[in-house]
């Protein structure tokens, strides 16, 4: 199911079950409930819980749109180092430049169309990635210079698979959410808590607050289905953040 018609999903429904017992209780309380005989010290304290609730929310989005970069400069730097052993080895005689880009071309297919299912699900790389990462690393490292040329490629194309290392270990880092369940459960609650208050002691009968009032829901519904997407660094789709790899290797995006 798409993104948005999820978000969607969810915003209509929590808006119509709060609204839906609103319009209840207004019922239950009758005409003579006057909501302006609500002491003036409970909207002081729905100001101060709805401010402290906005800056842990803004807080929260910041810091998973962080991680959420941050993953994505690491795919990048996994990509363009590839890319660079693939263009370097063009100095190497054609059985080593072949070898050396298959293993480049065999590895990016993997991680794109096996490693990248298994990180989104279960947060983790495979072994096989480790082990076609392992094999480009050798034909790299065993192919001997015999030219001025190649001996001017050779140790960039050695160091950059280090950064293909380095970059797959920290994308192994980033796999998986990273908001942790206590924080969740907190910005659940402070979100039903200040809904909560709102109708409870301010909203009653007027058609003008309750159009507010859905606005108000929709909109913190809205930023945490903003936290829950960006809480998967890597997206929630394999199409979602492996554009690095297909843009520069065109013959990854078919295939599985």
């Amino acid at each position: 199911m798409p993104e948005w018609l999820i978000m969607t999903l969810v915003m209509a429904g929590t808006c119509a079950v709060v609204v839906t017992g609103a319009v209840l209780n207004a019922r239950r309380l009758g005409e003579e409930d006057n909501p302006d005989e609500t002491p003036d010290v409970l909207d002081y304290m729905i100001m101060m819980i709805g401010v402290v609730y906005a800056i842990v929310l803004g807080l929260a989005i910041a810091g998973v749109w962080e991680a959420r970069s941050a993953a994505q400069d690491g795919v990048r730097t996994e990509a363009q180092a590839l890319h660079e052993v693939a263009e370097r080895a063009s100095v190497y005689p054609g059985p080593v430049r072949d070898r050396i880009r298959d293993d480049v071309d065999a590895y990016v297919d993997h991680v794109v169309h096996t490693e990248w299912k298994v990180m989104i699900e279960k947060g983790e790389l495979t072994d096989r990635g480790t082990e076609l990462l392992t094999t480009l690393r050798h034909d790299v490292t065993h192919a001997a210079p015999h030219s001025d040329l190649q001996s001017q490629a050779y140790q960039p194309m050695v160091d950059q698979v280090a950064a293909v290392d380095d970059a797959r270990g920290a994308r192994q880092q980033s796999a998986g959410p990273t908001m942790p369940p206590l924080v969740w459960f907190g910005l659940v609650l402070g979100a039903a808590l200040v809904i909560g208050l709102v109708f409870t002691l301010q909203i009653r009968r007027s058609p003008r607050e309750l159009m507010l009032a859905v606005m108000f829901i929709a909109l913190i519904v809205f930023l945490l289905f903003l936290v829950w997407d960006f809480d998967e660094p890597f997206g929630r789709s394999v199409g979602d953040s492996t554009t690095a790899f297909t843009d520069l290797f065109p013959s990854a995006r078919g295939g599985s």
